[in-house]
């Protein structure tokens, strides 16, 4: 069991080794291929988009499309490219001298094979801060320009200060967010008393006039209740009078009215 697990470690170990060779391991051709792309980037485009790093140079090839920008660029420099990765790349670099200023040291290119693209990256020192050029060539004998831009690097100052600028937001808009919500909540307190304004209580509009209506139609039937009361009064004196063989009821004063339940009898 001991020698199929080692067997087996064995064969994972070969071809782990094998697929890392084949990875790093060029021909010829793609050596070759990645030397003069170094070299092309270094001393021919580098230069040669700086000086579009000038207000006033960057202007000059605005108004042309891009076959026309591809016809001027290999005439003036030798260069294959493709007229709106030259437009874009002459728009990067010369926005980027506000930023780094004028580049002043181009340093070592390092390049690599990316499927169909040649990617050299060329650390270059500005004069108020470093950068970093990228150029993308077509991988073949042309090397055809396909993209170029130059992008300032931050220092660790920046960057920190940039982290904690972050930071900062964030934290802050979190908390504003609770106080609002605190806010939010203060206010569910005034729900009922404004559910008791617009619920018809006796405070709200309106009430009051209710209110007396009500208490208006009590009154009347109160009233109506004592008259009635009244008049039954003076029937049953004149009823009692009449039985006696009185002239008038003036002498009788009914006390109370009691309806007798005559189903008990």
């Amino acid at each position: 069991m001991k020698k199929f697990l080692a067997l087996i470690c064995m064969i994972t170990c070969v071809f782990g080794l094998t697929a890392c060779g084949s990875d790093d391991e060029l021909t010829a051709l793609e050596q070759s291929k990645l030397t003069s792309a170094r070299i092309y980037a270094v001393d021919e485009i580098i230069p040669d988009l700086q000086m579009f790093m000038n207000d006033e140079n960057a202007a000059t090839i605005e108004g042309y499309n891009s076959e026309e920008i591809e016809y001027m660029v290999a005439e003036n420099f030798g260069i294959n490219t493709d007229g709106y990765a030259f437009i874009s790349a002459v728009s990067s670099f010369n926005s980027a001298k506000d930023t780094m200023g004028n580049i002043i040291e181009i340093g070592t290119a390092v390049a690599e094979i990316d499927d169909d693209q040649i990617i050299v990256n060329v650390d270059v020192k500005g004069e108020k801060k470093d950068a970093d050029v990228e150029i993308v060539f077509s991988n073949d004998m042309f090397l055809t320009l396909e993209s170029a831009s130059l992008n300032p690097t931050s220092t660790m100052g920046e960057l920190m200060a940039k982290a904690a600028l972050n930071t900062l937001i964030g934290m802050g808009t979190v908390f504003i967010v609770l106080i609002l919500i605190s806010g939010i909540i203060s206010l569910f307190k005034f729900i009922p008393r404004l559910q008791e304004l617009f619920s018809g209580n006796k405070n709200a509009p309106g009430a009051e006039g209710a209110d007396n209506a009500v208490a208006h139609i009590e009154a009347q039937e109160a009233a109506a209740d004592e008259a009635d009361d009244l008049e039954l009064a003076a029937v049953i004196a004149a009823a009692v009078a009449a039985s006696e063989g009185a002239d008038s009821a003036d002498g009788f004063v009914v006390r109370s009215i009691r309806k007798i339940n005559r189903a008990r009898r």
